[in-house]
């Protein structure tokens, strides 16, 4: 059983939430380390800042009681008891903050021992003291007091010695732990950030990894894709794209076989009934001028035999409106030919003269000697189709020839300007005019805006301009009003259009909609 491509994209996503999982729990469990290093670094110093407090109130206790002792006097004791009540709970609380450290606990011990030593030698110094100086207001100093060589053999002061050693020692080795609490919380910082940083980078290179495996699938079927479309646009319906997943996206790659199929069989129909109807087209036109010839032949013979003394006027002017009829039908069918043979023959391109070649439009037409045909100064040189050039040209300025009220003083002038990619040229003529109901009309085949027992016309010039324009990539319009003239605006491209490889099928079925109006 194949993976689906659903399945991997669902797979690479739940493997990046796993990494992201896993990040996540280290980065925690190296955060909780260093918060405990962090609080054990300042527990140490609250330790240290305990034992100094601690020393502090016994200095503040030894220097009222020696103040007392010289003098006497009551109010220097106020920093001795302080210090006393002070102390009552600090060597406890001390003792609680090491209780992990036996050492530590050791010499917290031996200071408050050394402590109450102290305390008991300084309560009997005060009260023999107080108890003098109740008896004699004058005494000073130590004299009279019966313990007044424990003084004076600094025996007070050996206990006092003793006690800052151990407090000292005591906070040395507190300097020293929080030294090593110190370099464990900076190496565990250090191994967070390494850590997250390694596993970050795994998963961003691992993301990225599977993204461009996903992407490099994506785009290898996408291209076999696409290639199968531009083959398609040259033609070429026979090929198809192999693809052997059997997920999602073959779905897609399968309808696009189906479909290329699908066209190419629908062409190659298409291709044999444009067929047909080109033999039909070019069969029923024989056909039909052939009896039109016989009409026409017929009406001549009539006029011939009967002579032109003995045919009444009235039967004259009906062979004569019958013979007008038979060329119009000739010409209708000529026509229709001429559009349906638009982009059928490949015709080579080449380097046209746009002024020679109206020139030689005029010259053919051999409009009145009044009638004038004016040209810019500048008519540029390009490469193209000239015959087409040629057919869009002679169309425009016969028309204006045509259906102009007065053709011995008519003008038509002829303009280009350039558009870009294109040229746009205009035949603007001074004739009656055309309504703005009707300018899409007159594109239309078939559609005359006159009589046409009034003036010949088929219907079918415009409608072949317009097709060859288009088929060259350009637009054609008309600008006017009844009674101010025409003026017939079409763009055509400075550089042929590219040439594609669209075989037989593809050029018969650009032409079916004409074949299908024939």
């Amino acid at each position: 059983m194949k993976i689906t491509l659903t399945t991997k994209l669902f797979a690479g996503f739940v493997l990046l939430l796993a990494l992201f999982a896993v990040v996540v729990v280290f980065y925690y469990q190296l955060a909780g380390q260093v918060l405990r290093n962090s609080r054990k670094v300042e527990s140490s110093q609250r330790v240290t800042n305990q034992a100094a407090n601690l020393l502090r109130n016994i200095i503040d206790m030894e220097t009222g009681f020696r103040g007392y002792l010289l003098i006497g006097n009551e109010q220097t004791l106020a920093p001795y008891y302080d210090g006393e009540r002070q102390l009552i709970g600090r060597f406890s609380e001390l003792r609680d903050l090491v209780t992990d450290s036996p050492e530590q606990v050791k010499l917290v011990d031996q200071t408050q021992r050394l402590f109450q030593q102290w305390s008991s030698y300084s309560h009997l110094l005060v009260a023999e003291k107080r108890e003098i100086r109740l008896r004699n207001p004058r005494q000073g100093g130590l004299e009279g007091m019966p313990h007044r060589r424990l003084t004076e053999g600094l025996t007070g002061k050996q206990v006092m010695d003793n006690i800052r050693e151990r407090l000292a020692a005591f906070e040395q080795s507190e300097a020293r732990t929080r030294d090593r609490l110190r370099q464990d919380l900076d190496r565990s910082i250090v191994r967070a950030e390494w850590l997250s940083a390694g596993l970050a980078i795994a998963a961003l290179v691992l993301g990225l990894m599977w993204a461009s495996y996903i992407v490099r699938i994506f785009g290898q079927r996408l291209r076999s894709m696409v290639n199968l479309a531009r083959k398609m646009a040259d033609g070429d319906y026979s090929s198809q794209i192999v693809d052997t997943e059997q997920d999602e996206v073959s779905e897609l790659t399968s309808a696009l076989n189906v479909m290329a199929r699908t066209v190419g069989a629908n062409i190659s129909q298409l291709e044999n009934r444009n067929q047909e109807l080109d033999q039909f087209a070019y069969v029923v036109s024989h056909d039909l001028k052939a009896p039109l010839r016989g009409i026409e032949s017929a009406s001549r013979w009539i006029e011939e035999d009967m002579g032109p003394d003995q045919l009444p006027p009235h039967i004259r002017e009906f062979l004569g409106l019958m013979r007008q009829r038979v060329h119009r039908m000739e010409k209708l069918i000529t026509g229709i030919l001429d559009l349906a043979r638009i982009g059928r023959v490949a015709q080579a391109n080449e380097t046209v003269f746009v002024r020679t070649l109206l020139r030689e439009v005029v010259d053919t037409l051999n409009p009145p000697p009044g009638f004038k045909v004016e040209l810019p100064f500048f008519l540029p040189t390009l490469t193209t189709n000239a015959v087409q050039l040629q057919q869009v040209f002679t169309n425009l300025i016969s028309n204006a020839l045509k259906y102009h009220d007065h053709p011995e003083t008519g003008t038509v002038h002829i303009s280009c300007d350039d558009a870009g990619d294109f040229y746009l040229f205009s035949v603007a003529d001074d004739g009656p005019g055309i309504a703005p109901e009707y300018h899409d009309r007159i594109f239309v085949i078939f559609q005359t805006l006159t009589e046409r027992d009034t003036l010949e016309s088929t219907g079918v010039g415009l409608a072949i301009v317009k097709k060859i324009v288009e088929r060259q990539g350009g637009r054609i319009g008309v600008k006017s009003a009844e009674g101010q003239g025409a003026k017939f605006v079409f763009t055509w491209p400075k550089q042929p259009p590219k040439a594609k490889n669209l075989g037989p099928t593809v050029a018969a079925a650009t032409v079916s909609p004409v074949s299908v109006a024939t």
